[in-house]
């Protein structure tokens, strides 16, 4: 047997590989309950559905908090080389950020419990902003093609904080970290439109971040009515800019779906969810009986992406292609 023979035959050591960007499930779980309890308000729904996946979610970020956190005591090296990883760098706030939903979600259950996953969520968004940002225009050089929409997740995350900081008395807070959100977005809008455009296509695993174009402006029409209260002409700006990504996606969607599955794929659901629930909140501020089915539709259809994805993350799983070296 040869060195090389021998060297296919070792065992992959999964918990080494295990990737950051499995925070993203939780991301799109986390935005599911979240669309899903906007929903059962905007029909007169009972609440036991979104209590459900509030619930799976809580222990999928538990399940999945628990193995990267093993990952970082006993493999740190193979956390600083994903830290180090070009695109895996803008997976890091994912984690900060599905505490800052989770900490949304826990609000209607109990405010104490989400007051403190809501601050620790923030502290550690601000950290990773910093981090993340500071990294990009360091001494580091990074090509054009690095580039790609899951760079708005770090800065842009930023507009997720108020949606609970402002009902929790942060507000100061809240418009801090409104206004980093919204200057980022607009700038890396720019870069990764410009990337789009007139640069070689987007690698296929990271084609499904497309839909990542979709959350910015969703998320901040929902954190602009926490922190003003009305639905103004800005307002208005937001969502259907959000509408407007929302129908490229879609034309490109058939051709995303054609690829073979990735954990970038987890890209699809949050994205979808935070349009949904931008849809309901309109409706709920404006009366608009339009928006209100707009966002049941998108809310099965929700239903019916996240179901595919948890469906096509098992069977993966199940064929050993997650937690691999790429």
């Amino acid at each position: 047997m040869t060195d090389a023979t021998q060297t296919e035959a070792q065992p992959v050591n999964r918990l080494e590989h295990y990737p950051v960007p499995l925070f993203g499930m939780v991301m799109g779980m986390a935005g599911l309950t979240l669309a899903m309890h906007a929903g059962e308000a905007a029909f007169g729904m009972g609440a036991q559905i979104s209590t459900g996946l509030y619930l799976f979610t809580f222990a999928l970020f538990g399940l999945i908090g628990a193995g990267y956190a093993a990952k970082a005591a006993i493999y740190p090296g193979a956390l600083v080389a994903e830290w180090k990883h070009p695109v895996r760098l803008s997976f890091f706030p994912a984690i900060s950020i599905s505490l800052l939903l989770l900490a949304t979600a826990t609000m209607p259950r109990s405010e104490g419990l989400a007051e403190g996953m809501w601050l620790l969520g923030m502290v550690l968004q601000f950290v990773l902003t910093i981090a993340v940002v500071s990294n990009w225009i360091g001494s580091r050089s990074f090509q054009h093609g690095m580039l790609n929409p899951a760079w708005f997740i770090p800065a842009v995350g930023n507009v997720i904080v108020p949606i609970a900081g402002v009902p929790l008395g942060y507000v100061e807070i809240s418009w801090y970290f409104m206004s980093v959100g919204l200057i980022f977005w607009l700038v890396l809008l720019t870069l990764v439109i410009n990337r789009l455009i007139f640069h070689d296509p987007l690698p296929g695993r990271l084609q499904p971040t497309l839909v990542i174009l979709i959350a910015p402006p969703a998320v901040a029409f929902v954190a602009w009515l926490q922190l003003t209260g009305d639905v103004d002409a800005f307002a208005r700006i937001l969502i259907n800019g959000a509408y407007l990504f929302t129908a490229i996606v879609l034309v490109q969607l058939p051709r995303i779906l054609r690829l073979e599955f990735a954990l970038s794929f987890w890209a699809l659901s949050f994205p979808f969810a935070a349009a949904t629930i931008a849809s309901f909140r309109f409706a709920a501020e404006t009366g608009s009986e339009a928006h209100r089915l707009f966002g049941g539709v998108l809310l099965v259809a929700l239903f019916v992406v996240i179901a595919g994805l948890l469906w096509q993350t098992i069977r993966a799983a199940m064929a050993g292609r997650i937690c691999v070296p790429e």
